[in-house]
């Protein structure tokens, strides 16, 4: 029997850079989750199965050996701390892969940690020069028994999350408002959840935002969201233009 052939619009060639327990963590969430030995995870989305290739790599690294995973990356997945008081190799990460014309993604971790901040975490994001900071996902409650909320799903979910919520909801209410903003064109746009979508792939692959999302507990283990953010917004081998991306397809 043949090999079966992979389409290359399926494939996601994504680097995970942070510290190097957080990145771990990540790719550890991964294999828990699907088993995989190897750093490739097979994840379907909309009736059609992707192939997410993954590299991992530590923000200790040197400066130099950053730029080129970056540079050669279709896209980056950069893990930021929230309970960290500095974050000093973000603004690098950040300012390189703009400097490359690199799709991000912004994983915000340790939100159940006392000391966590996620909003310090957007304002340093947004410090940096290059792609404004989107949130796509905001914590609500603390420490351990803290939840997220998807805001691109926000109005779409109107009822349940206002039982789930409660008093909280004007916190998610507030950050949806930031998002519509930012991704409206014109003052009569009426966005649906697949308008968002398309508007957020569109933008973050021009490298004109940095969605945010966050990290679930360890507990629930769950990675969906971020695989399907992966798929959703970052690019396929073959959007990348850059003649360093190969297709080993």
């Amino acid at each position: 029997m043949g090999t079966k052939a992979i389409d290359p619009q399926s494939i996601r060639n994504v680097t995970i850079i942070g510290d190097a327990e957080e990145t771990a963590r990540v790719v550890h969430r991964l294999r828990r989750c699907f088993g995989d030995t190897e750093n490739t995870v097979h994840w379907s989305m909309d009736g059609i199965e992707h192939t997410i290739r993954v590299t991992e790599l530590s923000s200790d690294a040197l400066i130099a050996d950053l730029e080129r995973s970056i540079r050669v990356a279709d896209g980056v997945i950069v893990v930021v701390n929230a309970a960290a008081h500095a974050t000093p190799r973000l603004e690098t990460m950040l300012r390189v892969a703009d400097d490359h014309q690199v799709a991000r993604l912004c994983l915000v971790g340790g939100l159940d940690q006392p000391t966590a901040d996620f909003d310090r975490c957007v304002r340093t994001i947004a410090d940096a020069r290059g792609a404004v900071p989107l949130a796509l996902q905001v914590p609500v409650g603390a420490g351990v028994g803290f939840d997220v909320v998807d805001l691109v799903s926000l109005p779409a979910l109107e009822r349940a999350a206002t039982e789930t919520l409660g008093s909280r909801r004007q916190l998610a209410e507030r950050w949806y408002r930031v998002l519509r903003a930012t991704l409206t064109e014109h003052r009569a746009d009426s966005l649906t959840v697949g308008d968002l979508h398309t508007r957020i792939r569109r933008r973050t692959r021009n490298g004109d935002i940095v969605p945010i999302l966050c990290a679930t507990p360890l507990a629930r283990d769950d990675i969906a969201p971020l695989l399907d953010a992966v798929v959703r917004y970052l690019p396929s081998p073959l959007y990348v233009c850059q003649p360093e991306h190969a297709l080993d397809y």
